[in-house]
């Protein structure tokens, strides 16, 4: 037997009513969080993955937390390798609400949420990567999907490029990533090229160390007037090959315009303060005996 012609449930001002409800329950009971959208640097097409994230914009949206009395997951964990942080959160957002504030300005991202994204919680300072994305809940409430719901988790940071312009975020990079500490001759000497500002090393601009055959690369974490000490992440070489700045050409800042030559290149390790592999690189032939001449026996 067929359904009743008399009642229906897809009547688009109900829809609407049921939709605009939500969104206003969203707004009184749901915090305010910053969608952070994963963008493609180089992606591999044999594995498909994009091992160079890049997350240069955010968007404030509202967004209701199912979590009533504590973060989901399994919580904190020791093990060998330090301690892990797993907690897991749920966020529901208003389909219209991601259509508007995020989804009509990213063409890719107009559908739905994607997973890998990241949700910057500001209510706990925490970053959260989503791992599934679910459309269909609830489940057809009067022939309608509203809203869209993620299950998250803990974000790990990945030497990933944070440039949204918003501290909170962005430091989660300059305290993360691995990165070179240069020890400069002085504050370095303008070079009055064109569309440079004159000001000191600057954070987030490009400086380049010119090598044969290939130009070293990176990003300006700090930089410290009184010590002279340059820090910069995500290091590389033109060439693709493996290279470390040196200390016998100059450091040119692509904003700011300066140039210097580096007296002391370090390597900060600032991931796990108390890591030991440079105490190990430094003592090794204390405890490391390489001249064995037969490993696999007593001959």
């Amino acid at each position: 037997m067929a359904t009743n012609p008399y009642f229906k449930q897809g009547v688009r001002s109900e829809q609407t009513i049921y939709e605009d409800i939500i969104i206003e329950a969203l707004k009184m009971y749901g915090q305010d969080v910053y969608y952070l959208p994963r963008e493609i640097v180089n992606k591999d097409s044999v594995f498909l993955d994009d091992v160079p994230s890049r997350f240069g914009s955010a968007y404030k949206v509202e967004m209701y937390i199912e979590n009533t009395e504590a973060f989901d997951g399994e919580g904190d964990l020791f093990t060998k390798f330090g301690i892990e942080l797993r907690d897991q959160a749920n966020f529901v957002v208003s389909r219209k609400r991601w259509k508007q504030l995020v989804g009509s300005r990213l063409a890719e991202n107009n559908f739905r949420p994607r997973e890998g994204d990241l949700i910057y919680l500001t209510l706990s300072d925490s970053i959260f990567e989503i791992r599934k994305v679910e459309t269909e809940t609830p489940f057809y409430q009067i022939s309608n999907l509203p809203t869209f719901r993620m299950t998250c988790e803990l974000f790990e940071y990945n030497d990933e490029d944070f440039d949204t312009d918003i501290a909170e975020i962005d430091e989660v990079e300059f305290e993360g990533a691995f990165q070179y500490s240069l020890t400069m001759d002085s504050d370095g000497i303008l070079n009055n090229l064109s569309g440079t500002t004159g000001e000191k090393y600057t954070p987030g601009e490009i400086v380049t160390q010119s090598g044969t055959g290939y130009d070293m690369k990176g990003e300006v974490t700090s930089y410290n007037q009184d010590t002279k000490v340059l820090q910069i992440a995500h290091a590389g070489a033109t060439d693709g090959k493996f290279h470390t700045f040196t200390t016998t050409q100059q450091v040119t800042g692509a904003e700011s315009g300066r140039v210097a030559t580096p007296t002391l290149v370090t390597e900060l390790q600032e991931i796990q303060q108390d890591a030991q592999n440079k105490i190990f690189n430094d003592f090794e032939a204390d405890f490391l005996d390489f001249s064995e001449s037969n490993p696999f026996g007593d001959l």
